[in-house]
């Protein structure tokens, strides 16, 4: 069977709630796709989208489907929340159900709505949804009676829901460059602020020339700017199907230009 590009698990170690100890479960057999969504709306407007569940794996599983809150630091940090966040939006959100049965090698498409009030405000709403082993979690859910609990869970998959509420968008301005230690390896960087009401990414690629005159393709971190962001984002060796990782030596010379989505940053210049 045809599988588009998604997201996919197959884990025995337990992924964990935050505050949780690790555990150990069968294998998690799941792929998703998309494996985030960018939308946008106006308020009183609904919004309605497929999440599409793939079980990989050779048994029939059961998995639920819920919302969480996130936060992401500008460190890079990301926190998982089962307790509504001030300002959250999850209360927009209708799920079609709680748990989805696949058979083995096969996969469903999983609804869910946003329904955005009347008296929304310009903003971004955010929110993810946890495609998640049915126990311990859902069990755990339903002991409960519903209460807001954090769980340890047999296996998850976080997909991001962004939804531009009333004309959101990111502004992006480059402040800094430079190299900054990163896992003990002096790396690139570059500092950007979003100074808009909704995230933006950084894209677009430099031509990059190091001290022994090597040269290659060099990306920015794709990870999300956040509303109010200032973040710091390493600048990577662009990777060639079929050949090796590049070891390169700074001082580095790099030109070209760093995309986000509503604009650019020329950039021409050296990293020591």
């Amino acid at each position: 069977m045809f599988l588009p590009p998604f997201r996919r698990f197959a884990l025995g170690l337990t992924v964990i709630a935050a505050s949780a100890g690790p555990a150990w479960a069968a294998p998690f057999e799941i792929a998703v796709s998309p494996s985030r969504f960018e939308l946008s709306g106006k308020a009183k407007a609904r919004i309605g989208q497929s999440l599409t569940i793939h079980n990989v794996g050779s048994q029939p599983t059961e998995v639920s489907v819920r919302t969480i809150d996130w936060t992401y630091s500008p460190e890079g940090q990301i926190g998982y929340h089962d307790e509504l966040l001030p300002g959250s939006c999850r209360p927009w959100v209708l799920l079609e159900r709680k748990t989805v049965k696949i058979a083995a090698r096969s996969q469903t498409n999983f609804r869910f709505q946003v329904e955005i009030p009347p008296d929304a405000a310009r903003s971004e709403c955010r929110f993810m949804l946890a495609v998640e082993g049915v126990e311990p979690a859902h069990k755990a859910v339903i002991d409960s009676g519903g209460a807001s609990l954090s769980l340890p869970v047999s296996g998850r998959i976080a997909v991001a829901v962004y939804v531009g509420v009333e004309g959101a968008e990111p502004r992006l301005e480059m402040v800094q460059w430079g190299v900054k230690d990163i896992r003990g390896k002096r790396t690139p960087v570059v500092t950007v602020v979003n100074k808009g009401d909704a995230h933006g990414r950084l894209e677009g690629a430099l031509e990059a020339q190091d001290a022994s005159g090597q040269k290659f393709e060099m990306i920015p971190e794709g990870t999300p700017v956040l509303a109010g962001q200032t973040r710091t984002l390493p600048l990577v060796v662009k990777p060639e199907e079929g050949k090796p990782p590049v070891e390169f030596r700074l001082p580095l010379k790099t030109r070209g230009t760093l995309e986000w989505e509503k604009g650019g940053f020329k950039v021409e210049a050296e990293f020591q």
